[in-house]
């Protein structure tokens, strides 16, 4: 079992934590938003040990060199839709041993989950097994899994879910917007708390901007529909004549890509909009140095990392209305919001930012404050820690 400090453990508070979401050599940008706050809590003297869990359908994942570390663990699992609600029971017979033996080696005072399913339905049935309390972290919009099966599959994976939250000591959502989505699911019965992602402020640090004569739009996030890269490229298109020399930089990847490279072409911008597929931390932190503003419309976020660390590098920072991410961004202060689907709104926020030096400088300052002031590791560390010692009492 891996843990932060496994030469030599600390006295404080031994947490195990579940996860299907952790960085590996395939991906060091997955689940980084968990681990990277780990490093840090151990300063505040909490010890985590880490089971990193994927279903044997997978592509078998190698573990990523790190200051913190997983145990990577395979499990049984139907695949697709069909497998989510039974995942966490399976995966509970796979891990009570393992974790048997962990806790009698060194006792652990709390279990965190991320996600309700598989990880919280097994953080529940270890907390009854063993008796040790458990919190659960809900990291997106889905908050009862049910946007990923339908039917009986969906109203069994909501049952489980809401059995999760109502046994948790605590539900920690990422934003306001997923814990009323939540409390609306719930009856308002959960005990919840916000704790907001963190940034790295040294990593995701402010960098000379592109040449004037160069003018870069930066998008980060997976190829999917909800992202809205589609608008991005048609806001493109749109402002083209006016801005010749203008680039829409896209990193990720996913089903949507063949479509939007077709797309590029059908709108007469496809030597302007260039596609960088997957990308590490660093490579992705030294893209948002370089660009001139960062831009991702998505129509359905708890949060969104990306548009924090792109703050971080203080750049100005163009989301929607309605989303996680409108409880940092103060439109006009620190950033730019917009609204989901509005492809005419989101071509006059890029074009005045496009023309505006000044402006995106301005922006770009209060954004890397905003940061600095309450989203660093440091910071959801801190809260984490206070947390982990109110549950685990």
């Amino acid at each position: 079992m891996s843990n932060t400090s496994a030469n030599s453990p600390s006295p404080g508070l031994h947490v195990l934590t579940l996860t299907p979401f952790f960085p590996s050599q395939n991906d060091d940008s997955g689940g980084c938003f968990i681990a990277e706050p780990l490093a840090c809590l151990e300063t505040l003297h909490i010890q985590n040990s880490v089971i990193a869990m994927q279903p044997v359908y997978r592509r078998k994942l190698r573990m990523r060199n790190s200051l913190v570390d997983a145990d990577w663990l395979r499990y049984f699992s139907l695949p697709g839709r069909l497998g989510l609600p039974s995942a966490g029971a399976f995966l509970f017979a796979r891990i009570l041993g393992r974790v048997r033996s962990l806790h009698s080696k060194r006792p652990i005072r709390l279990i965190h989950a991320h996600a309700p399913l598989p990880a919280g339905h097994t953080a529940m049935l270890l907390s009854r097994e063993l008796g040790i309390p458990f919190v659960i972290s809900v990291h997106g919009l889905d908050v009862f899994s049910t946007n990923q099966a339908n039917g009986w599959v969906a109203d069994w994976s909501r049952r489980i879910s809401r059995r999760v939250y109502a046994a948790a000591r605590r539900v920690i959502c990422i934003s306001e917007h997923v814990r009323e989505t939540i409390l609306q699911g719930m009856g308002r019965i959960s005990r919840t708390s916000v704790v907001y992602n963190g940034v790295n402020p040294d990593l995701f640090s402010p960098g000379p901007e592109s040449a004037h004569d160069r003018l870069s739009i930066l998008s980060v996030g997976n190829l999917i529909p909800i992202k809205g890269h589609d608008l991005l490229i048609r806001a493109v298109a749109s402002l083209a004549p006016e801005f010749p020399n203008v680039s829409l930089e896209i990193i990720g990847e996913g089903i949507e890509r063949p479509y939007l490279e077709k797309l590029t072409e059908q709108v007469g911008v496809r030597t302007k909009v260039h596609f960088h597929g997957r990308r590490s931390r660093t490579e992705v932190a030294q893209a948002m140095k370089r660009c001139t503003l960062f831009a991702l419309p998505s129509s359905y976020e708890g949060l969104g990392c990306v548009y924090l660390e792109a703050m971080a590098c203080g750049r100005a920072v163009i989301g929607c209305r309605g989303q996680g991410i409108a409880e940092i961004i103060q439109h006009g202060s620190n950033g730019f919001l917009v609204g989901a689907h509005n492809e005419k709104e989101l071509t006059l926020a890029l074009g005045i930012l496009l023309r505006d030096s000044q402006k995106r400088q301005t922006l770009g300052i209060s954004a890397r404050d905003t940061i600095l002031d309450r989203l660093t590791l440091q910071q959801q560390a801190r809260n984490l820690a206070r947390i982990y010692r109110e549950c685990a009492e």
